[in-house]
């Protein structure tokens, strides 16, 4: 194998039948990635990598070593010292599994859930690492909406199974990032949920808009009413409500806008969704539940307050 502080590891010691021969190759690849600085590796390098890398996980089996390898392989991203560096190594991650996730068996499926689980949650601690720096998070943002990412509405490759996931556990990952942080900048929230809102205005799926509608839009937007209405009508929420979110969150730019309120953060996320819908490249189909969401909810705000 190569020095360790010159080239990454070869794919082929990663994805070894090996166990000890994959674990040095990882070790080895940390070391590498921590001397990247600014100098990103070339796509195909990383394309590279992200082959062997899939396959590493691939050969793990035991539920201890699954677990400890993903989230080994998850801080690898947090590990690179440049945010464009540490984007690009993303990209490769979300490229690489929606290419290769429609050849997971069924017995294997849940680890790589978990690592989708483990690569969020580290996406979001990277991005409180640079305060939500404006450029990153739009270049994280493109990096799930272009051609090879999760939330792709136009890529056809995208398996249904890994957007729903992404969906289910976006705000719970962003809760979990944002309460360990020790001095959180408020978390721009409707940046964050703007790969989602263009996916449900362009999403040809039908089954693809009731799911983010149903796991993501209509609690966020319940729990967030839960906390500004009459408290002689309050609304019970099951579920997680994102406590740390709900306290610390903005609509764009966090040093711009600060903390805001519940109900403000409500509307905005409310006149977003009918912004949104009411674009021109907006699917007629979706155009139309979109707005049957945003009346929906401002009736409730209208019955909170009567």
């Amino acid at each position: 194998m190569a020095s360790e502080s010159s080239s990454p590891p070869l794919g082929k010691y990663l994805a070894s039948s090996d166990k000890k021969t994959r674990d040095k190759a990882v070790k080895h690849l940390s070391v590498f990635l921590s001397n990247l600085e600014n100098n990103a590796l070339p796509e195909i390098e990383i394309a590279k990598l992200w082959k062997g890398l899939f396959y590493c996980f691939w050969m793990s089996d035991k539920p201890r070593v699954q677990q400890e390898l993903a989230q080994e392989l998850a801080e690898l991203l947090l590990t690179i010292t440049g945010i464009p560096s540490s984007l690009g190594f993303l990209k490769g991650f979300w490229i690489t599994t929606v290419r290769e996730w429609n050849g997971i068996d069924r017995l294997r499926m849940d680890k790589y859930y978990m690592l989708v689980r483990r690569f969020l949650n580290a996406s979001f601690r990277l991005l409180i690492r640079v305060k939500w720096d404006q450029a990153a998070l739009q270049d994280y943002t493109s990096i799930l909406t272009n051609t090879g990412g999760p939330l792709c509405p136009t890529d056809v490759r995208v398996p249904a199974g890994l957007t729903f996931h992404l969906a289910e556990i976006y705000l719970e990952e962003l809760e979990n990032a944002v309460s360990t942080s020790d001095s959180p900048v408020p978390v721009p929230i409707l940046a964050l949920l703007s790969p989602f809102i263009s996916l449900a205005a362009h999403t040809p799926t039908n089954t693809t808009y009731k799911h983010l509608e149903e796991t993501l839009f209509r609690p966020l937007l319940t729990g967030l009413r839960s906390r500004t209405s009459n408290p002689h009508k309050r609304t019970r929420v099951s579920g997680f409500e994102y406590p740390t979110i709900f306290s610390n969150a903005c609509v764009d730019v966090p040093h711009t806008d600060g903390p805001m309120l519940h109900s403000t953060l409500r509307e905005a996320i409310l006149q977003k969704l009918f912004a949104v819908a009411s674009a021109e490249d907006t699917r007629d189909a979706n155009r139309r539940k979109m707005y049957a969401l945003y009346k929906t909810a401002v009736e409730d705000d209208d019955d909170s307050v009567g």
